[in-house]
């Protein structure tokens, strides 16, 4: 089966970042209501640093985190995508679906419309078993998205996130999974 490039949606295409993509995301990174449930905004240097990982994990991995485009106008909103997370948990490995937009692109459905494209690529192209998603217990707009695409939480998954120190606001990581099963089941029956 071939992989592709990029994902098209009804109003949105997910694809791989471009020099143009670097000022755009770097002010939705500078911004505090983007980065709320992140250690802190990032300046230029750290978002295009990012970018930088996020390509590096597509030329390992063939997939990441897309850029993600307005079909009709050609804007730059965010990006929907997958990640292989290794770090330390009991959860991992694992692949998790994540999502940063842009504040001006909230309550559009955006979100949830490329979440849904990077999801059936994770089950019918790379063939997985299960996608997990993970934020802080605070974080209720992107708990509401994992509800909507179906995911289902365990409490006993939550988790302390090792990249953030003890102690730290932030750490407490709540869990949600989806398995391609459940994933196919809720798709037949919509």
């Amino acid at each position: 089966m071939t992989i592709p490039r990029e994902l098209h949606t009804e109003r949105l295409l997910l694809r791989r970042w471009r020099a143009a993509d670097r000022q755009p995301f770097a002010e939705q990174n500078a911004d505090p209501r983007v980065m709320q449930f992140f250690p802190g905004c990032l300046n230029r240097e750290e978002s295009d640093a990012l970018i930088t990982e996020i390509e590096a994990h597509f030329a390992v991995q063939g997939y990441g985190w897309w850029a993600l485009e307005l079909e009709a106008s050609g804007a730059f909103i965010g990006y929907v995508g997958l990640q292989r997370c290794d770090f330390p948990a009991p959860f991992t490995p694992a692949v998790a679906i994540g999502w940063r937009l842009g504040a001006d692109y909230w309550e559009e459905g955006y979100a949830c419309e490329a979440a849904e494209a990077a999801l059936a690529f994770a089950f019918q192209h790379l063939g997985l078993d299960e996608v997990v998603a993970f934020t802080v217990p605070a974080n209720t707009h992107s708990l509401g998205l994992m509800q909507r695409l179906g995911m289902a939480r365990d409490p006993r998954d939550d988790f302390q996130h090792p990249h953030l120190p003890p102690g730290h606001a932030l750490r407490h990581h709540v869990l949600y999974r989806l398995s391609r099963a459940r994933w196919q089941a809720r798709d037949v029956t919509g």
